[in-house]
């Protein structure tokens, strides 16, 4: 009888990996966007100014992105953890940031969009792959061969908000930039809640996505009153969200085994 086991990845994880993919994306992000010429706060001014922008440095990072976790062999893990949260109530965090997500779609001015400037800020859900393949993916991978899950979720939000700070090289103001990056750490706090209770990522994906394009799509026009408490909805969400995250952590069992596989000699399989 032949015993088989899943495929052992085919790069080893390792913290260093992770952090090369997150400065290689930002770099990749600031240098597409720079050389657009469109400063960050002109995005919404045109379809043209929103698409080459933004949304042509998103094209690109997915498929960048897709092609280096093909090449790490680590869809399964970035994707997918081993088990769900034993608590799984917290997840009321996310689903309160899908609300919020929701009344800023209630609020819009859609009477302002454009059809050629809807299809542009369509490229913008893109956002929700993409950083989250690479903070709450590929980062978490990379942390979990190595550290707690507490740690995981700590630096993973960590960096995250940390990010954000990108923006200013484009032209955002630094002082409403410091407050995106605590607003996005309250946020990784639940997207991470969202995968741990869920098991995949690809729920986090989903409404990281929803959520920015939200937020974009409020700016357009003249927004109604329920856009503003939607993002007060948003930040109190998310420092509930540190409250409960401790218990998405507790009894995790997502460390990764990244000791090398035992040799073998000849092919590798007897046969009885």
């Amino acid at each position: 009888m032949t015993t088989t086991t899943a495929a052992p990845l085919k790069v080893r994880p390792r913290i260093w990996i992770g952090l090369v993919i997150w400065l290689a994306y930002l770099a990749l992000v600031l240098a597409i966007q720079s050389a657009s010429g469109i400063p960050y706060d002109q995005w919404g001014d045109s379809a043209g100014n929103l698409f080459f922008g933004g949304g042509v440095s998103l094209i690109v990072a997915t498929v960048l992105l897709a092609i280096t976790t093909s090449l790490l062999g680590w869809w399964r893990p970035a994707l997918f953890d081993r088990e769900r949260s034993r608590h799984r109530w917290p997840i009321f965090v996310p689903i309160l940031v899908a609300v919020a997500a929701v009344m800023n779609l209630a609020g819009t001015d859609w009477a302002s969009y454009s059809g050629a400037f809807f299809a542009a800020s369509v490229a913008l859900l893109l956002v929700g792959f993409t950083e989250e393949l690479v903070n709450r993916g590929l980062m978490l991978v990379a942390l979990r061969s190595r550290l707690g899950e507490g740690w995981v979720w700590f630096i993973s939000s960590a960096l995250f908000g940390f990010s954000h700070y990108i923006n200013v090289l484009l032209g955002a103001p630094a002082g409403d930039t410091t407050m995106q990056v605590f607003a996005a750490f309250l946020g990784g706090t639940a997207f991470y809640i969202l995968r741990r209770a869920t098991g995949s990522l690809i729920w986090a994906m989903v409404l990281h996505g929803v959520w920015d394009f939200s937020v974009f799509a409020t700016g357009v026009g003249h927004a109604a009153d329920i856009a503003a408490i939607a993002n007060v909805v948003y930040l109190f969400t998310g420092i509930v969200g540190l409250a409960v995250v401790a218990f998405v952590i507790r009894g995790a069992n997502e460390r990764l085994d990244v000791s090398p596989a035992p040799a073998t000699s000849g092919a590798g399989i007897s046969a009885g």
